[in-house]
């Protein structure tokens, strides 16, 4: 059964991957290959169930002694039900939460013209510099938002500032560049990191010191080859068209107050964690709760304005993609069920074994990214690998078993590293990360002219980032 587990969610994996050809939204599929994984799990039988998780089974049967003379059978079940499912979905429910309230508050400043103060600021019409300032923009936006809010974005803005298509389309190359690299070196950036700073592998001052460096420069150097390319003189820039939206009723100044509120409630999520110890969702939630209230009693004063004209929270709620959430739901639990289910430990063994360099393996990861989507691998890896504590690892008395070891406590390098690889890995190819996807979609950009234009130079930026973290680590 656990073979047929791994061969159903590779098959589910080709259709998630083949979303568009099949005409299958991915989340659909997402959905029902996590539930299935989770049957199938069930029907491994009591004694596979009870063996590979036997310490944790022992643990649960103690702490509920009305199972004790309950079957086999009934045990493993009661087993799956209430302790191994409702443990994993409390653990992704905080990485939902955290994400529908991120999404929220992204939503309410987009729809209020926030991301337009900064966007236009930009007045230049040189090639160059104008390439330098969009992806600077977009790198450090990607930190402090996210990678999809800030391509969808940077997309819109390109559509305004460049006429010419196929040059529109290397500006758009780059912003998928460096929103991928821009979110990759702070733990809000991505959803990856998000992952990983929420399950406490890596703590927000070890992100920031030891992945800015390699993420700039796995955005800098694609930047200067197509710097080079684009050559010298001013863009062409489209017919301004003027139009009104109806719905935008507040003025400049409370537009600016809600992006800053916006931004504040973002920045102020590690802050709360490093305060009060909660987990991250509960800071966004409340960040979230903060910038609801002001927008009640802003529309309050706002007596002639009609509910329809009125994008209070309530009303722009519907308009996060629940879609994408649904997908992390499916995808993380599935994953789970193969970590239950033994798959991941023999995988982080085989690697162990026959690899034994986290270099290489998140390197793998990285590219492996590029192909499939980053959530299900940084949850693989999270399921095949523990976090030791510093204590324990010091206990170790092999010194070469103690060195790899320590590859894997909290803000090791395999953690640190992985977050690098699985963010900034997916510009490789244009369906490798959400950023990619999105432009795709909204510039109509086809996979060959990606592959032949940008995939070599996003390659050679990933590389060159995991080459300056390796010199960091080396010398710090």
């Amino acid at each position: 059964m656990i073979t047929l587990m791994v061969i159903t969610f590779i098959v589910g994996y080709i259709f998630i991957a083949l979303e568009h050809d099949v005409g299958i939204n991915k989340a659909a599929t997402a959905v029902v290959l996590g539930m299935t994984l989770w049957v199938m799990y069930m029907f491994c039988g009591a004694e596979t169930i009870s063996t590979l998780n036997a310490e944790h089974f022992k643990h649960f049967i103690e702490a509920n002694p009305d199972l004790q003379d309950a079957s086999l059978v009934k045990q493993c079940a009661k087993f799956v039900a209430n302790c191994q499912i409702v443990e994993f979905l409390g653990e992704h429910s905080q990485i939902i939460f955290y994400l529908i309230g991120a999404m929220t508050i992204v939503e309410l400043i987009d729809v209020h013209g926030g991301f337009s103060i900064v966007t236009n600021k930009i007045t230049t019409n040189n090639k160059r510099k104008l390439l330098w300032i969009l992806a600077f923009i977009t790198f450090f936006m990607s930190a402090l938002l996210d990678n999809l809010t800030t391509a969808i974005v940077m997309t819109m803005l390109l559509r305004k500032m460049v006429a010419v298509k196929r040059e529109r389309w290397l500006y758009a190359g780059i912003v998928i560049i460096a929103a991928n690299s821009g979110g990759a070196w702070t733990p809000t950036g991505d959803v990856t990191t998000i992952m990983l700073w929420i399950n406490e592998n890596v703590t927000t001052m070890a992100i920031l010191k030891t992945l800015f460096l390699p993420s700039l420069v796995s955005m800098l150097i694609p930047l200067l080859a197509v710097t080079k390319y684009l050559g010298k003189g001013n863009v062409e820039k489209p017919a301004i068209t003027h139009k009104q939206n109806a719905s935008m009723i507040v003025s400049p100044k409370e537009r600016l107050s809600i992006l800053i509120l916006g931004i504040s409630a973002f920045l102020c999520v590690p802050i709360f964690k490093a305060i009060t110890g909660l987990p991250p969702f509960m800071g966004v939630i409340l960040g979230m709760g903060v910038i609801w209230i002001y927008m009640e009693l802003l529309y309050n004063r706002k007596k002639d304005a009609s509910p329809s004209q009125q994008l209070r929270i309530q009303n722009i709620i519907g308009r996060i993609d629940i879609t994408t959430i649904l997908f992390f739901l499916g995808i993380l639990m599935a994953v789970a069920s193969l970590q239950c289910a033994g798959v991941l430990a023999g995988v982080s063994k085989f690697l162990d074994e026959n690899v034994s360099n986290v270099y290489i393996i998140n390197t793998i990861i990285g590219i492996l990214s590029s192909i499939v989507d980053n959530v299900p691998l940084v949850a693989g890896a999270m399921g095949a690998y523990d976090m030791p504590t510093v204590e324990a690892v010091s206990a170790i008395a092999d010194v070469a078993e103690k060195t790899y070891a320590m590859n894997f406590v909290q803000d090791g390098t395999f953690w640190t590293s992985l977050a690098y690889c699985a963010g900034v890995g997916g510009s490789i190819l244009i369906i490798g990360s959400a950023a990619g996807v999105v432009v795709m979609g909204l510039e109509k950009i086809t996979f060959s002219w990606y592959m032949r234009n940008i995939s070599f130079l996003a390659l050679l930026g990933y590389l060159a980032g995991i080459a300056v973290f390796a010199l960091q680590q080396a010398i710090f």
